[in-house]
Parts: C-alpha cells; sequence; structure tokens
C-alpha cells in the first residue's frame, strides 16, 4: 500500500472508531526487508501496509493483535537482530514500536518523497497497461489523450490525473520541474510534434518514445534538422533485456526503466 493510501486508511479507521494498532521502524540497521518509517496498521481482520514479510512481519502481527482481542499491554519498543532472533537471512537489526491508533496523529506522518514525476501522452493499449503498474508505486502522473474513450471507466489511482484535452501538445508547458516524459500516442505525426515541444522545454529531464530503430533513426535526423538536442530522447524505450512486444510486457519494461531514473534517494523513507 502506498504511503499516502496508508495515510488516508488510518484516518478512515480513526473517524469509524476503528480498533487498531500502528506498528512502526523507529531504526533499521544493515540488511533489513523495509526502512525506517515504515508502518504497518494491524486490526481485528485487516492488516495494511507490510514491513516486508516473512517470520518479521507474522511476529508484529500477532503481537499487535494480542494487545487488540486480550487487551494486553503494547508491547514494548523491540530491538530484533532478523537472523539470530528470527531465524531469518537478512542480517540487519531492526526497531519496532507499537502505538494504538487512537493516540496517533496520520496527518502528521512524514511523507515520502515521491519518485518521479511523469507526464504520459497516449491512452492506448500501452497507456493503459503502464498505468496499472503504476497505480503501486509512489510517483505522481498526467496522463493525457484527446481521446476520451480511450481512458478506462474506472477511477484511476489518486496519484494518476486523467487530462482529456483537444491539444495534447498544449499540455507540454505544465510539465513538472525535473520531470519524465512518455510519448505514446497513435499517431507518428502527433508523436514528433510532442517529441519536438519537449525537446524545447528545459524541464523535461528524460523523453521516451514508444518506437522502434528505424522510427527512432527518422525522428532523430528530423529534430536535427530543426536544431534539436537528442541527448535527452530515448528510443526505442523500455529496460533492456525484457524481450515481447505485448502492451503487458512493455508496460513492465518501460515502468522498470521508469524506476531506474528516480534518484536514490526517493525510494527511501517509505511508511
Amino acid at each position: 500500500m502506498l504511503p499516502r493510501a496508508l495515510q488516508a486508511a488510518a484516518l478512515q479507521w480513526q473517524l469509524e472508531g476503528r480498533p487498531g494498532v500502528c506498528v512502526r521502524i523507529a531504526r533499521a540497521q544493515g540488511s533489513v526487508p523495509r526502512g525506517e518509517g515504515t508502518r504497518m496498521l494491524v486490526g481485528f481482520e485487516a492488516v495494511l501496509g507490510t514491513l516486508g514479510g516473512g517470520h518479521l512481519e507474522l511476529q508484529a502481527i500477532q503481537a499487535a493483535r494480542a494487545t487488540l482481542s486480550r487487551g494486553q499491554a503494547l508491547p514494548a519498543p523491540q530491538r530484533l537482530a532478523l537472523g539470530p532472533t528470527l531465524g531469518q537471512c537478512c542480517g540487519g537489526v531492526l526497531e519496532l514500536h507499537y502505538t494504538r491508533l487512537d493516540t496517533e496523529a496520520p496527518q502528521a506522518w512524514p511523507l515520502p518523497v515521491p519518485r518521479f514525476a511523469l507526464d504520459v501522452f497516449g491512452a492506448g493499449h500501452v497507456g493503459r497497461a503502464l498505468m496499472r503498474l503504476l497505480a503501486d508505486i509512489d510517483c505522481r502522473v498526467r496522463w493525457i489523450d484527446a481521446r476520451e474513450a480511450e481512458f478506462p471507466a474506472e477511477p484511476l489511482a489518486p496519484h494518476i490525473e486523467r487530462l482529456c484535452v483537444d491539444d495534447p501538445e498544449a499540455e507540454v508547458p505544465a510539465l513538472p520541474l525535473d520531470a519524465l516524459a512518455l510519448v505514446l500516442t497513435h499517431d507518428h505525426a502527433l508523436d514528433l510534434r510532442l517529441v519536438q515541444a519537449l525537446l524545447r522545454r528545459p524541464q523535461a529531464r528524460w523523453v521516451g518514445l514508444i518506437g522502434s530503430a528505424s522510427k527512432a533513426a527518422r525522428f532523430r535526423a528530423r529534430l536535427h534538422a530543426q536544431g534539436l538536442d537528442t541527448t535527452r530522447l530515448t528510443c526505442p524505450i523500455g529496460l533492456a533485456g525484457v524481450h515481447g512486444k505485448e502492451p503487458a510486457v512493455l508496460a513492465i519494461a518501460i515502468a522498470a526503466q521508469l524506476l531506474s531514473l528516480s534518484p536514490e534517494t526517493a525510494a527511501h523513507g517509505h511508511l
């Protein structure tokens, strides 16, 4: 569960008066499944979030539910050496803190910086497959297309903004600073215009274009003729070594490439 979704769920549980225990990784050293600040909510019938699974998580859930079901005192902060204490292969050390949800202030929980900001132009098969993956990744996405019927009918994840506009090119100036951009449209002429506009915007630090090596060569020749620098352009797109042309496979390769472009620091500090 994404940090903001976990925060929203905690607030909803509080609003409903639902009993729960918040388990937090207060300290982490060495090789551990999740980092400092990671939180998990434990209720009578539900567990939201994860400490990384395995024996560590099972023990934490059992301890939290014993507090809920039998009225026991909250466990004291636990310092766990994952290997000697729990028999896990991880060699790190964690400290777990337990608090009752009704004493928590979820609105004050620190939230991590999103891994990346991304503009996606195109709501076709690959775009839709990619959004299903990005729904579970902490990022910020603007998904842009002129064709209303191409967008899915079901609601999108809160961090994915759908923009159905007559002129997708007009959205390029609103690209966030230091953002990534993907061009996945159904129209090669529109692709070219979008890439031209994106390469003229300094805030686009990476521009990905779907297509073959021959399409890439033709586009680069036209862009160079217009005096545009194509060093920020990647085409074909997708992490090298992932083979296949099915939309789901392409989406996995693209998502992996996007994550590889994210600053390392964005991966830390998860709830």
